[in-house]
C-alpha cells in the first residue's frame, strides 16, 4: 500500500507579501482619516469625534489581527486573502452612501444611527484588512528559525504602509479630490487586488459576490444624498439662499450656520453676535474713522465687509486656515480682496504671532472647529499675543458658543481677565444664565468700554443681547480655571452634543 507524499506548505513570494501587507495597512489608515471627514457634517469636527473614530479603528486593527492569526491556523490563508480584500473593497465603496443616507435622515435629531453605521463602516474593513498581515505572515514562514526575521520585516512593512496612507490622505488626497472619490477609488483598488490574488490562488469564486456589491456600492455612493457644495480641507461647505431675502446667502460649514452675507448690502447683518461686534465698533471709535482690524477666522467675512463699507480706509487682515472656504467666499459670496480686505490662508495662532506689536485697533476672534473654538486660540498665551499686537486702547472681541453650565465660556472669561484689565460679556441673558445655548461675545481691553453706549446701540439694532460688566462678569467667571497651552480641555468643557432644544444653532 503506497502513501501519498506530504503536501508542501503554502507559500507566497516576498514581493507579493510586502505589497499585500503594505497596501492593506495603508488602506486601514485611509479609511480612518476619511471617516472623520465623512462624519463631520453630522457630528461636527470635535475631539470626541476624532477620539471615537481612532478608538474604533484601533479596535478593528486589534480584533482583525487576532482573528486573522487564528483563522490562518484553521483555513488555507492563500484562499482566504482574496475574499478579505474583496469584502473590504465592497464595504469601503458603500460607506459614503450608507453614512450620508443615515446622516441626512438623522440630521437635527438623534445621532446614534449615524454613529452605528460609521462604526460598522470602520470596523468591518479595518478588521478584514488587518487580518491580511497574520495570514501573509503564515504564508511566508517556512521554518521556526526565520520567525523573527519574517514577522519583524512584515511588521515594518505594515507600519510603513500605515504611515504612507496617513501622509497621502492628509496632505494629498483630501486636498485634491472629494471624500466619496477617495473611498470609491480605494474600494476599486482593493477589488482589483482581490481579483489578482483570487486568480493567482484559484480562489476567484469568493470574489464574484463582492465584485457585484462593489459595483453597486460605487454607483450608490456617487449618488448619495450628501449636500456639500464644496468639500474643503476641513469642512463640508454649503451656500444656502435666504428665501426671505433675495440677496441673502448663508454659509454653512458642517453642522453650523457660520456666516450670513448679503451680496448687495454689506451693512445688513443677520446674526445677533455679528451685530453685537458691529455695535462695539460703532460706539468704541468715532464714526467713519478707519480701523486697523485683524480677524482670527474668516468664514463668510461678514464683519470685514461691514467695516470696509462703513469705515472706508479700514485695513482688515484675516487669517483663515481653510483655503477652500476662502474660495467659496470668492466664487459664491462675491468676496473681492484688495487694500481693504487681505486674507491669508494660515492658522490663526501663527498668524497673530507674525504681527508686529501695537499695530491693531481691533482683533476679532471668530474661529471654530465644530461648536468649539480651536483650543490653541483660547489660551492665556494667545491672549497675551493679542494684547501685544493691540494698541493701548485696542479691543479684543471673541465669539464663543457654549450652553448648560457654561464651563468653557467661564474659563475663557477668566483667561482673558488674567491678561486684560477689563472684560465684558455680551449675549442673550438666557444664554449667560445657562438656560439655553448660544453665542457669547467676550470683550477684553485695557480701556473701559462704554457699556451704556454699547447697550443703546445693540437695542437700536433690535437684538435681545445685553452687556454685562464689572462684578457681573466676575461672578460669571467664578472659580473657572485659566486656560493655558499646557491645559486647555476645550472640547471637554463644551459638551459635544447639547440636549434637544438647548442650543440655537441659527446664530452659530
Amino acid at each position: 500500500m503506497s502513501q501519498d507524499p506530504p503536501r508542501p506548505p503554502e507559500t507566497l513570494g516576498s514581493a507579493a507579501a510586502n505589497a499585500l501587507v503594505f497596501g492593506s495597512s495603508a488602506a486601514v489608515l485611509v479609511v480612518e482619516l476619511v471617516a472623520l471627514r465623512l462624519l463631520a457634517p453630522y457630528l461636527g469636527l470635535t475631539l470626541q469625534t476624532n477620539t471615537l473614530v481612532i478608538g474604533i479603528a484601533l479596535a478593528a486593527i486589534a480584533f482583525g489581527s487576532w482573528a486573522g492569526g487564528r483563522a490562518a491556523d484553521l483555513v488555507p490563508p492563500r484562499r482566504t486573502l482574496a475574499p478579505l480584500l474583496a469584502v473590504s473593497g465592497a464595504v469601503v465603496v458603500a460607506t459614503p452612501f450608507l453614512v450620508r443616507t443615515t446622516g441626512e435622515l438623522s440630521r437635527g435629531g438623534d445621532v446614534t444611527a449615524v454613529l452605528g453605521v460609521a462604526a460598522l463602516a470602520i470596523l468591518v474593513p479595518g478588521a478584514l484588512l488587518s487580518a491580511v498581515t497574520p495570514m501573509v505572515t503564515k504564508l511566508r514562514l517556512r521554518t521556526l528559525e526565520e520567525t523573527g526575521t519574517v514577522v519583524g520585516r512584515l511588521s515594518g512593512v505594515g507600519t510603513t504602509g500605515a504611515i504612507v496612507g496617513t501622509v497621502l490622505t492628509g496632505f494629498v488626497f483630501v486636498a485634491a479630490v472629494p471624500v466619496t472619490a477617495i473611498l470609491v477609488a480605494l474600494g476599486v483598488v482593493l477589488l482589483v487586488a482581490a481579483v489578482a490574488v483570487g486568480l493567482a490562488s484559484r480562489g476567484w469564486r469568493g470574489v464574484v459576490t463582492p465584485v457585484v456589491v462593489t459595483l453597486v456600492g460605487a454607483t450608490a455612493s456617487l449618488l448619495a444624498p450628501g449636500d456639500c457644495d464644496v468639500e474643503t480641507t476641513y469642512h463640508c461647505a454649503r451656500v444656502v439662499a435666504d428665501p426671505d431675502r433675495p440677496s441673502g446667502r448663508i454659509l454653512e460649514l458642517d453642522t453650523l450656520r457660520h456666516s450670513y452675507v448679503d451680496l448687495e448690502d454689506p451693512t445688513y447683518l443677520d446674526f445677533d453676535y455679528v451685530q453685537a461686534v458691529a455695535s462695539l465698533t460703532d460706539t468704541a471709535w468715532p464714526a467713519g474713522r478707519p480701523l486697523r482690524a485683524y480677524h482670527l477666522g474668516g468664514g463668510g467675512l461678514t464683519l470685514p465687509r461691514y467695516l470696509d463699507e462703513v469705515r472706508p480706509g479700514t485695513r482688515n487682515l484675516v487669517s483663515e486656515i481653510d483655503g477652500g472656504v476662502v474660495a467659496v467666499d470668492r466664487d459664491r459670496l462675491g468676496l473681492r480682496t484688495g487694500e481693504g480686505i487681505d486674507v491669508r490662508v494660515e492658522d490663526g495662532r501663527r498668524g497673530v504671532e507674525r504681527l508686529p506689536a501695537d499695530g491693531r485697533d481691533l482683533v476679532v476672534g471668530d474661529a471654530f472647529g465644530g461648536v468649539a473654538v480651536p483650543w490653541h486660540l483660547t489660551t492665556r498665551e494667545t491672549a497675551q499675543e493679542v494684547r501685544r499686537v493691540l494698541v493701548d486702547d485696542g479691543i479684543y472681541a471673541v465669539n464663543l458658543i457654549d450652553y448648560g453650565p457654561m464651563d468653557f465660556a467661564r474659563a475663557e472669561v477668566a483667561t482673558l481677565a488674567s491678561v486684560f484689565a477689563h472684560v465684558d460679556v455680551v449675549a442673550n441673558p438666557r444664554t449667560i444664565d445657562g438656560d439655553r445655548g448660544g453665542n457669547l461675545v467676550v470683550l477684553a481691553s485695557d480701556r473701559e468700554i462704554d457699556a451704556d453706549a454699547l447697550q443703546a446701540r445693540i437695542d437700536e439694532r433690535g437684538t435681545d443681547y445685553v452687556v454685562r460688566s464689572g462684578g457681573d462678569v466676575t461672578r460669571f467667571a467664578g472659580d473657572a480655571r485659566v486656560l493655558t497651552d499646557d491645559f486647555a480641555p476645550v472640547d471637554q468643557l463644551v459638551t459635544p452634543y447639547p440636549p434637544a432644544g438647548s442650543f440655537d444653532r441659527s446664530q452659530g
